[in-house]
């Protein structure tokens, strides 16, 4: 199988896993966006607090030029050890959420 159709179902698999996990409150809900054709891959959560609707992204990975960018991680335990975790190779994830100076301590890729 094609290296990069394996990390593509590894995201798709750590993001599905948050959803039947509960929200804060139990009025939040998880929820996965995967778009294929682009290679955009979300966790948003949504829900009420209170009179005060929410609706955040939790996590958003793209692949770029053959790496797992990730653009936002708002999850305690962080989507990369769970994507190492998964098979992903660290030198093909990218913490794109972090400078590039702090990347190079990473121990993931830089770019």
């Amino acid at each position: 199988m094609d290296p990069l159709a394996t990390y593509r179902e590894a995201v798709m698999t750590v993001l599905r896993a948050w959803e039947p996990r509960t929200g804060p409150e139990s009025t939040f809900r998880f929820e996965t966006v995967f778009d294929r054709e682009r290679d955009r891959y979300l966790l948003v959560m949504v829900g009420w607090s209170g009179h005060q609707h929410v609706h955040a992204t939790l996590a958003h990975v793209e692949v770029i030029e053959g790496k797992l960018w990730i653009l936002c991680d708002a999850t305690e335990t962080g989507v990369a050890p769970e994507l190492v975790e998964a098979g992903v190779p660290r030198d093909r994830i990218v913490l794109g959420f972090k400078s590039p100076a702090r990347r190079a301590i990473t121990g993931y890729a830089v770019s």
